[in-house]
C-alpha cells in the first residue's frame, strides 16, 4: 500500500467521495452532513492522500488548517473492497505523522453519533483521540461526535493495529 499525496478531482477519487457523501446523506439529517466534497477538497489549507495498491484506489483522507498548531482531519474513507484490511488505520497513522512533522499541536474531527459510525469512532479512540466539545465555529449537533488529539502530550502515540 502506498500513500501518496494526490488530488480530489481524480475520476476513481470522485467516485469514492460521492459514494461517501451518498452515506453521510443517508446517515445523517442533511444540516448534519458535514463532508466535503471534492472542490472543497482540493481548496487551499487542505491537504490531501489516497492509499493505492498499484492504480486501485483503497482510500483517502484529508486534513485542513484551521489556525497555527490545529487541523481537522476530513473525509476519511476506505474503498468497499478494501475495508478490513488495516486501510483507515494506515492513512490515519499518515496524517497523524505529517501533522506532527507540520508542527501541528492539536488534530480535530467530526463523525457521525449513529451506529454506522461506531467503527469510526473505535478506530480514532485506538489512537488516542477523545470526545470534545463542538470546536470553534461548530454548534453542538445531537448527530455529530467531536473529538480531538492533543499531539504534544505524547508525541509517540501506540500504533493501533486497524
Amino acid at each position: 500500500m502506498l500513500i501518496e499525496r494526490d488530488t480530489p478531482e481524480r475520476e476513481d477519487v470522485r467516485q469514492l467521495l460521492a459514494g461517501h457523501l451518498a452515506d453521510m446523506y443517508a446517515t445523517s439529517p442533511p444540516e448534519s452532513v458535514h463532508a466535503l466534497d471534492p472542490a472543497a477538497l482540493a481548496g487551499p489549507g487542505v491537504s490531501f492522500w489516497t492509499a493505492r495498491e498499484g492504480s486501485r484506489l483503497l482510500g483517502c483522507a484529508a486534513m485542513k488548517h484551521l489556525a497555527t498548531g490545529d487541523g481537522e482531519i476530513k473525509s476519511m474513507r476506505t474503498a468497499e473492497p478494501a475495508r478490513g484490511q488495516g486501510v483507515a488505520a494506515a492513512l490515519l497513522r499518515h496524517l497523524l505523522a505529517e501533522a506532527r512533522s507540520s508542527g501541528y499541536r492539536r488534530l480535530f474531527l467530526e463523525t457521525g453519533s449513529h451506529e454506522f459510525f461506531a467503527p469510526a469512532r473505535r478506530l480514532y479512540t485506538r489512537h488516542g483521540f477523545a470526545e470534545c466539545p463542538p470546536f470553534a465555529g461548530y454548534e453542538p449537533d445531537p448527530h455529530s461526535v467531536f473529538m480531538t488529539l492533543d499531539l504534544t502530550a505524547d508525541a509517540e502515540q501506540p500504533a493501533a493495529a486497524g
